[in-house]
């Protein structure tokens, strides 16, 4: 699967449960969405992932990947201490400038 660099790192970093990386993958005036809120820049994101990775110890792993440098969906296997997991999700990218500008997870 061939996927943009800062999408490998953002796996890398969920996958260690490196908030501080994860956050790094991102813009600083980046925009997530999740579970209906929205974290803008990479404080507000380095603190949703980081008490997310705590609540649910969640992993990915990559399924299939449809985009190019600019903007793109990923869905992946998402384990973890929540109820339902495995989940498959999809997230979506807004790439600028080597980094994640949005991210919207389903």
């Amino acid at each position: 699967m061939n996927l943009p660099e800062v999408i490998q790192d953002l796996i890398k970093a969920q996958n260690d449960f490196d908030s501080a990386n994860f956050a790094n993958c991102f813009s600083e005036t980046a925009i997530v969405f999740d579970e209906g809120k929205n974290y803008t820049g990479k404080t507000e994101i380095q603190n949703w992932i980081e008490k997310a990775s705590k609540e649910y110890n969640a992993t990915m792993k990559p399924i299939s990947f449809a985009g190019d440098a600019k903007e793109g969906s990923l869905k992946a296997e998402v384990s973890g201490t929540f109820p339902g997991s495995p989940l498959v999700l999809t997230y979506h990218f807004q790439l600028e400038a080597q980094h994640i500008q949005t991210l919207k997870i389903d």
